[in-house]
């Protein structure tokens, strides 16, 4: 449980800190050049909670499908394609965290 909240508490703090960087348009050089540091935080945030979260939920869904395989090999079809699914949305969950910190990067 408390590995849970500690990573609820990682992505709250990383959703947060991005929206402090969408929150605000610079009016001018200066003003651009003291939000940078927060923008590059944000970007930063993102792109690692992304990566962190997506292997974390990758890692489980396999081990859930190679420990049901092993149970009963009888349903490695049954459970490969779900599985082959669940990957592919993970993983886009993934690519979407890095078009974020891309989008991000670029108010830098």
């Amino acid at each position: 449980m408390k590995r849970n909240l500690t990573g609820l508490m990682a992505v709250l703090g990383g959703v947060s800190l991005s929206s402090l960087a969408f929150a605000q348009e610079a009016t001018s050089s200066a003003a651009a050049a003291g939000n940078g540091g927060l923008v590059a935080i944000g970007s930063a945030l993102a792109i690692g909670l992304a990566a962190l979260g997506g292997t974390m939920g990758q890692g489980k869904a396999a081990g859930a499908a190679l420990s049901g395989i092993a149970r009963n090999p009888t349903a490695a079809d049954k459970v490969f394609t779900p599985m082959i699914i669940a990957l592919a949305l993970i993983e886009f969950q993934a690519i979407m965290g890095f078009i974020i910190a891309y989008i991000l990067s670029a108010k830098v």
